[in-house]
């Protein structure tokens, strides 16, 4: 996936190490030509960096964001973030815009816009996974303020290492719990010797920290 970030402060950096350290390809645009040159040193891998103004089309085109998966404004300037994200949109059509809101009040005016507004660093990054891994495991809403999860993870139809298993007997992540299968058209609901099939879609409650750890239990990947 490939994610192009405005900023550079510790929000941008700090979302720029994830997205790299889990695969995933990213840009940055920073105006603060000190900061840039900082980013270019401490970023792991070779991210593209772009000293430039990321509401500027120019500094944009340059990052890629016409063929960009995500864009995330992530300055400390609700404004900018507006300004940047609309850009992204309507310029050069990016599929997803997430904004960082600095200002809660402002959260119903990028929403209306159709731009993701966040206020929480934690949730940007999850909101931005959660996408990388549609078909593995989805999160469908997040609890706790982005500790906890309700998440969906599909079963594989081939080499399935938990179907014909009980659910009472499966070695799972603490703090997950099982509470539902999609089978076919079919919600069932999940009690300790439920046994599970190939191309089941689990649902379950998890901490959001052992997320991984329970696709691994469930799929072996």
């Amino acid at each position: 996936m490939y994610v192009v970030i405005n900023g550079g402060g510790k929000v941008a950096s700090y979302l720029g190490r994830q997205l790299i350290e889990n695969g995933h390809a990213v840009a940055v645009i920073e105006k603060r030509e000190e900061i840039a040159e900082k980013l270019i040193t401490e970023l792991p891998g070779e991210p593209l960096i772009i000293h430039g103004d990321g509401c500027d089309s120019i500094y944009q085109e340059d990052a890629g964001v016409a063929r960009a998966d995500v864009f995330v404004a992530a300055t400390g300037d609700d404004d900018d973030n507006l300004v940047s994200c609309q850009l992204a949109k309507v310029a050069f059509g990016v599929p997803r815009a997430v904004a960082r809101v600095n200002n809660p009040k402002n959260e119903h005016i990028f929403n209306a816009l159709g731009i993701e507004a966040i206020s929480s660093t934690t949730i940007i990054s999850r909101l931005i996974e959660e996408e990388a891994t549609v078909g593995d495991i989805r999160t469908l809403m997040a609890l706790r303020k982005g500790h906890m999860a309700i998440v969906e993870i599909e079963l594989p139809v081939d080499r399935c290492v938990v179907c014909g298993k009980k659910v009472a007997d499966l070695n799972l992540p603490v703090d997950c719990l099982i509470v539902a299968l999609i089978r076919d058209e079919d919600a069932i609901p999940v009690h300790g010797d439920t046994e599970m099939q190939p191309g089941d879609v689990v649902i379950a409650f998890t901490n959001v920290a052992h997320e991984r750890a329970l696709k691994k239990a469930l799929t072996g990947a």
